[in-house]
């Protein structure tokens, strides 16, 4: 095939381009659109600037609490929340039954397109597609060549960002097998549009995005190598660290699937395995959230920590299948766009029903002159990301930039293509507190049904809160709903289990995922680990301010030793106990103050919060919406920016009052509002667990210490009040403070939550609980952990462990108590993390069942 029709090929498809967007009638009926319009501006005077501000504020706390963020978790320097604008972009019934018409063709365009290229490609062979254009993208993966496509079709998911001239009509900017914005922020701007300002859907007629996701739920479904009637499908996210973690969180609670990570899936027998708190069980269908290339280390990338390796071997043997195929990234290329007329007419027969933005493909002479001689008019784009290229934006490069810019293309013409600055048509949009005038791009969805596609009636749109072109929108931008207009009212549409007459539908309890369990094993250590550092510094900032008021030496001493208890309790060292030590107990409100809000040192307030967020975020669609709000509401808040000189005016301790408040009604809401299931167990052993072992390092370093009487009391009074146990011991004992009375409490009561028997006790018991494959004897070990210390602490004798030592220091027998306590519970929690979260064996049963279909 010669260059030069390859060359025609390209200039016919800018031809068409630029008619469709520039001849003829617009197709949109403009009256129509004015009508809405004018009703939707009429309903947003009623509510007038005041009353809308207000609304718009209520959404974005709606979005803050949902936890809805395309920002990498926890950072500070790069944070970008969700915003949204109220007014929501409105297409008319008949405009959008075009526009749908169109994205399904393309899709079925698209998807013949990856059949061809990895299968006989005959669009290289007949000049229809340039094959520098495909084998220089690294969105093609020659280990996918000949790989099976899932259900019979590579492109199961497609999306497609598009925009709207002045003349009416829609033009695609891009095509996305992977999304970056997916529909899960289309889902929560609907919810959060319906509840921050219903009475606008009491004048339009909307269509319901849930028809959809009922059509994915199917198609998912259909996707099953194995053809059984309750596939095991799971969705497949790089982790809390993607800045799109929200939504794949968020997808999995609203599809119903577990949501899991590479590694909690291992290839074993030629299958997929899901890593469970009971096991290792059988994967179907991978809704996949990676970027292709890091799917598996063994075959793709081998530095991907994010992948299944071996998952491609298993997709050849038809064990899983995966939506969308892997390699369907390539449609991503953006210079296909400059030949899709041409396959279009070739594979379909017809004419693109939406065309796409101009583009020229620098791969070729012509083009690429075209695109030298107007660099400061056309937005350049690599065919692929680039790392560290810089951000080209028309009309504002001086002359050396567009030298640098032209080398850059000469070099690598064929990784390069410019797109047209294109007039967008404005819709109305709420900014800086008035309505103005904003060009949007419009993110659509659609994903395979029977042997054609199904469009979400609605989609994810976007504008500028700066005027400018949408083509050259950075990520983020604001959001706002979509509004697909039907004549009719919408049907109600359920995604749950539709019970027949006289039927009863039986529960359907999954498997608790390993990363899961071991996330929310965390965040219930955490949550202990922060409550309890928290309670110690409190104690602590007291006795400093009663120091500074009385200036007794006693206090002193006292304080010092608070001050070193901290230290061993929080493992911060060298803190209060090391080198330098002495200028610290002489002042220690800097040290305090790094304890309080360094989040980089491991052991402060801080840093445990941060790890209990992160564990939280991780298994946000398990926990209750209340007790995630909170949890949010401490991330957010929990940042002191006290001075060191006003550590002890009260400021910070009244900030840990309200922290602890805040840990007290997450626990709370949790025991309340959680099912006593596998998800529940994990979170109350972590924090039972912590309990215990907080508990234990507090006693040790300031009960086995002998402190003179003078000191004493304070600090028993001390530890009570830290263990939250002063009020209970005033009512139980009404007598002076002893050590053995202070041991029954914490120590030997069973009935007390504060204590380290019923810790034990209910450890035992949530143990038991967790499910287990085949009984073994090291699935039996953490139950024989438990029941050693058990047995230990019914064996002791409280009058042994009040004895002093001969020389008068220490309490040996509580030391050497203690210290075999805290043994157990951490070969417990090593045992714990060895038999829940890294399960390697596949069940007897169904490992015999793959072995007879391998044979």
């Amino acid at each position: 095939m010669k260059f030069e029709q390859r060359q025609n090929q390209s200039i016919g498809s800018q031809a068409y381009a630029r008619e469709l967007n520039q001849g003829g009638e617009s197709s949109s009926n403009q009256g129509d659109q004015s009508w809405h319009g004018q009703k939707l501006m009429q309903t947003l005077e009623k509510l007038g600037p005041k009353k809308l501000a207000g609304r718009r504020k209520e959404a974005q706390r709606l979005l803050r609490e949902n936890g809805a963020t395309h920002n990498f978790f926890g950072s500070t320097d790069d944070s970008r929340s969700w915003q949204f604008d109220p007014i929501p972009l409105i297409i008319d019934s008949d405009d959008w039954t075009r526009v749908e018409a169109g994205l399904v063709q393309r899709a079925q365009l698209l998807n013949l397109i990856l059949d061809d290229i990895y299968g006989s490609r005959e669009l290289i062979k007949k000049g229809l597609l340039p094959p520098e254009l495909i084998y220089a993208h690294k969105g093609f993966l020659l280990p996918c060549v000949g790989l099976p496509p899932s259900g019979g079709r590579h492109l199961n998911l497609y999306s497609a960002n598009l925009a709207q001239g002045k003349d009416g009509r829609f033009w695609v900017l891009e095509d996305h097998a992977q999304p970056p914005y997916g529909s899960g922020y289309a889902v929560e701007n609907r919810i959060v549009m319906t509840r921050s300002f219903a009475r606008l859907f009491q004048d339009f007629q909307v269509h319901r995005l849930a028809m959809y996701f009922r059509a994915l739920k199917k198609q998912l479904a259909h996707l099953d190598p194995n053809n059984q009637s309750d596939p095991r499908i799971v969705i497949l996210t790089p982790g809390p660290e993607h800045s799109l973690y929200f939504e794949h969180a968020y997808l999995a609670a609203y599809l119903g699937y577990p949501l899991v990570q590479g590694g909690d899936l291992i290839v074993r027998d030629g299958c997929v395995w899901l890593k469970s708190v009971g096991g290792l069980r059988q994967i179907d269908v991978l809704l996949n959230r990676l970027d292709d290339e890091f799917c598996d280390p063994l075959e793709l990338r081998g530095d991907s920590l994010f992948g299944v390796p071996g998952l491609l071997e298993v997709v050849r043997r038809g064990n899983v299948a995966t939506a969308n195929s892997i390699g369907c990234g390539i449609i991503k290329n953006p210079a296909l766009l400059a030949f899709l007329p041409g396959i279009s007419r070739y594979f379909l027969g017809e004419e693109l029903l939406l065309p796409s933005v101009a583009t020229w493909w620098c791969g070729q002479p012509r083009e690429c002159k075209f695109v030298l001689d107007n660099l400061n008019k056309l937005i350049i784009k690599p065919i692929y990301p680039i790392p560290g290229l810089p951000e080209m934006i028309p009309g504002e490069l001086d002359k050396a930039q567009i030298c640098v810019w032209r080398d850059r293309i000469l070099a690598n013409p064929h990784l390069y293509v410019g797109q047209e600055m294109s007039s967008l048509s404005t819709v109305p949009a709420f900014v800086t507190d008035r309505i103005e005038q904003r060009p949007c791009v419009l993110s659509t969805y659609l994903t395979a049904h029977d042997q054609s596609y199904v469009a979400m009636s609605g989609g994810l749109t976007r504008i500028n809160e700066n005027e400018g072109s949408l083509l050259v929108l950075k990520d983020g931008g604001c959001s706002k709903d979509t509004w697909i207009l039907t004549p009719e009212p919408a049907k109600q549409v359920n995604l749950w289990l539709q019970a027949q007459p006289n039927q009863l539908i039986e529960p359907r309890l999954g498997s608790l995922p390993s990363r899961t369990a071991e996330n929310l094993f965390w965040a219930g250590r955490y949550s202990e680990r922060s409550e309890a550092t928290a309670r110690l510094l409190r104690s602590i900032l007291i006795k400093l301010r009663e120091f500074k008021e009385f200036r007794d030496p006693d206090d002193r001493r006292g304080l010092n030793h608070l001050l070193q208890a901290l230290t061993h309790v929080t493992l911060t060292y060298p803190g209060f106990v090391g080198e330098g030590s002495e200028a610290k107990l002489d002042d220690p409100r800097v040290e305090l103050m790094s304890l309080a809000s360094d989040s980089r040192r491991s052991g402060s307030l801080r840093s445990s919060l941060r790890g209990f967020g992160y564990s939280a975020y991780t298994v946000r669609d398990i926990l209750p919406e209340d007790a995630w709000r909170i949890v949010d509401n401490i991330q957010q808040n929990w940042s002191p920016k006290f001075s060191v000189s006003l550590i002890g005016s009260g400021r910070l301790q009244d900030s840990i009052n309200q922290l602890l408040l805040q840990l007290s009604a997450f626990s709370g809401l949790n025991n309340d509002n959680m099912a006593r299931e596998t998800d529940w167990l994990m979170l109350k052993i972590g924090r039972s667990l912590e309990r215990a072992l907080t508990l234990i390092a507090l006693l040790r370093t300031t009960l086995v210490p002998y402190h003179k009487p003078s000191m004493e009391a304070q600090m028993f009074e001390t530890v009570l009040s830290t263990s939250n146990s002063l009020i209970t011991y005033r009512r139980r004992y009404r007598s002076f403070m002893q050590l053995p009375t202070i041991l029954e409490l914490l120590l030997m009561d069973e009935n007390y939550p504060r204590a380290l028997r019923c810790q034990l006790s209910q450890l035992h018991k949530m143990v038991a609980e967790l499910p287990h494959d085949q009984p073994s004897e090291q699935a039996l070990g953490d139950e024989v952990l438990i029941v050693e210390a058990l047995a230990e602490l019914n064996n002791m004798d409280l009058k042994a462990l009040s004895q002093l030592s001969n020389d008068g220091k220490s309490y040996p027998a509580l030391e050497i108590f203690l210290s075999s306590q805290k043994k157990r519970l951490e070969k417990l929690s090593e045992t714990l993390m060895q038999l829940y979260f890294s399960p390697s064996l596949v069940p007897q049963r169904l490992g015999s069942v793959q072995q007879e279909k391998a044979s």
